[in-house]
């Protein structure tokens, strides 16, 4: 009874993470448009609005009379005008920039966001002044821009594209989209 009750939680879990695949996007000259579910990205396909460049090849989508690919990586049939305003400037993406990690220190815990620039002395807030900072490192920075306070960063901040995030997203869940991205990282 055990044995069966851990494989259907363990089914549970392989299912949840299949229905949860995602189909990267990609226009006619392959840059990345976005990302949509696996039911979005087979209906594209089927009714010729995008072409399969990639498919997941464990998982397989069956009907009664038919066996489909799973898409992994698709390319839409016709260019696609689509106006690009940047990744947005917010907290949670800055934090991921930054890996979660403060960007003095590396302590993961009691994260802020920190001007490296102070905003007292004109600094602005963008993409290359804000960083990830521990609460601790960012009260002993207080009012001062990093060389005077002797606190080096790990890294300088960078304002990220599109292709940026979904390369971090392709690392941990979609191997298949790398090569599809490799070329646009920043």
């Amino acid at each position: 009874k055990q044995c069966s009750i851990a494989n259907r939680k363990k089914t549970s879990r392989l299912m949840k993470e299949i229905s949860e695949k995602k189909v990267l996007v990609l226009n006619l000259d392959h840059s990345p448009v976005g990302v949509v579910n696996v039911h979005k990205g087979f209906v594209l396909t089927y009714l010729d609005k995008a072409t399969l460049l990639v498919k997941y090849d464990y998982l397989q989508i069956r009907s009664v009379d038919h066996v489909f690919d799973y898409p992994a990586v698709i390319r839409l049939n016709h260019y696609k005008n689509i106006p690009y305003n940047g990744v947005l400037l917010n907290r949670n993406n800055l934090f991921k920039r930054d890996k979660y990690t403060c960007q003095y220190c590396g302590s993961e815990k009691d994260l802020t966001l920190d001007h490296v620039i102070p905003k007292s002395k004109g600094g602005k807030t963008t993409w290359k002044n804000l960083i990830t900072a521990c609460h601790r490192c960012n009260t002993i920075k207080g009012n001062k821009t990093p060389e005077e306070a002797g606190m080096p960063l790990v890294s300088f901040p960078f304002k990220p594209n599109l292709s940026y995030f979904l390369a971090e997203y392709a690392e941990r869940h979609a191997e298949e989209w790398i090569p599809f991205l490799a070329m646009r990282q920043v």
